[in-house]
């Protein structure tokens, strides 16, 4: 690259990186709020908040890269233009395709990046994050017990748990088991809480009382300091941790094992979603095509570029919306995964031949109050 050229992908590049600093924080807030229950109903700590949050950046950086080129790139190339930077390189003589070729590589770096990111880091960090959920959800506070609810277990099992503190002791416990063959028991106290026992779940109960009702309608009470009440034989056997498409590496989802009939069944889905984590890299290019012809696909203005940038911000919304409604028709037929790489590249392509068609266009020189031509007077 010329030094012009440097000079133009560092400008293009400072704002763009921070757009995606911006939105990367924003999208990491959103996430930490969907998982909050990791925390507030599964009794686990902030550690694993934050676990969660990060194994799910490589996802939302995917989604977050084309916004970032396209804000990034307009106001970078606004900026350049209002200065008449881009004006003295193509008065210069700068050819189009050269005055293009530094946001076509950031746009291209930006590709790339996203391509290692959904081919690779993904795959890593979502099977480390949903192994960590599977963990939280299917222990055993998890299972028994949820906040100020009547939790049923099985059939006979009845739990109730007023309150959790965040270092995972319950408060003010009740359970209830029904006998099959008649009568029933009660278990109160006042705080409780789920240890593991040789491998077993089970609740220590602390300051309390049992009632027993037998089938002869004998009442028997017994209060009680500390008692151990197991929780292994409510277990469901169904606890098998299953990977998710979004887990799989590339790999598995172009050649599933077709003998299970569980991946017989997605065979579709999978190859919908191999082809989307290689169409969806395909957008920053076609953001940053959008922001091109927005501030360079018409006649110069003084006075800024406000309604080619809304239209550009449209069709970019528009081609989005259309990629993320392309997938799941994909998983229908195999042969509609080439929308998924039509819907980015035929906008990019368009974009592309206008601006290479386009004439040079120069600002006319205002004339100064001295009436000489203000070039005349620049060169003086």
């Amino acid at each position: 690259m010329t030094f012009v050229e440097r000079y133009l992908f560092r400008q293009l590049l400072i704002p763009i990186a921070w757009a995606v600093a911006a939105l990367t924080a924003v999208a990491m807030l959103s996430q930490s709020l969907s998982t909050l229950d990791v925390i507030v109903e599964r009794g686990q700590s902030a550690w694993v908040l934050v676990k969660v949050t990060l194994f799910a950046l490589p996802r939302l950086l995917s989604m977050i890269l084309p916004v970032a080129v396209f804000v990034g790139g307009l106001i970078a190339l606004n900026r350049l233009q209002q200065d008449n930077e881009l004006v003295v390189c193509q008065a210069g003589g700068m050819s189009r395709w050269r005055l293009f070729s530094p946001a076509i590589r950031v746009a291209a770096l930006l590709t790339l990046a996203s391509l290692f990111l959904n081919l690779w880091v993904q795959p890593l960090l979502y099977r480390a994050m949903h192994e960590e959920l599977y963990r939280a959800r299917t222990q055993a506070a998890a299972v028994f017990v949820k906040e100020g609810q009547f939790v049923q277990a099985g059939d006979n099992l009845t739990v109730y748990v007023q309150r959790i503190e965040q270092n995972g002791l319950l408060k003010n416990v009740f359970i209830h088991i029904q006998n099959p063959k008649g009568g029933a028991t009660a278990y109160t106290a006042q705080e409780g809480r789920i240890v593991t026992n040789d491998g077993a779940p089970t609740l220590v109960m602390r300051r309390g009382s049992s009632q027993e009702f037998g089938k002869n309608g004998v009442l028997n009470y017994l209060s009680f300091d500390d008692y151990v009440f197991d929780l292994s034989p409510f277990l469901s056997g169904d606890t098998a941790f299953r990977l998710k498409k979004s887990d799989r590496w590339f790999h598995e989802l172009i050649a599933p094992n077709l003998t299970i009939q569980r991946e017989r069944k997605d065979e579709l889905d999978f190859y919908a979603e191999a082809n989307s984590r290689i169409a969806s890299t395909l957008y920053p290019i076609t953001c940053m095509a959008l922001a091109l012809w927005a501030v360079m696909g018409g006649a110069f203005s003084r006075l800024g570029y406000g309604r080619r940038i809304a239209r550009a911000a449209v069709v970019a919304v528009v081609i989005r919306v259309l990629g993320f409604g392309v997938e799941p028709l994909a998983a229908e037929s195999l042969w509609l995964n080439i929308l998924q790489y039509l819907v980015p590249l035929v906008p990019a392509v368009i974009c592309f031949q206008v601006l290479l068609r386009q004439k040079l266009d120069l600002p006319s020189p205002t004339p100064e109050k001295s009436g000489r031509p203000a070039l005349m007077g620049a060169s003086a």
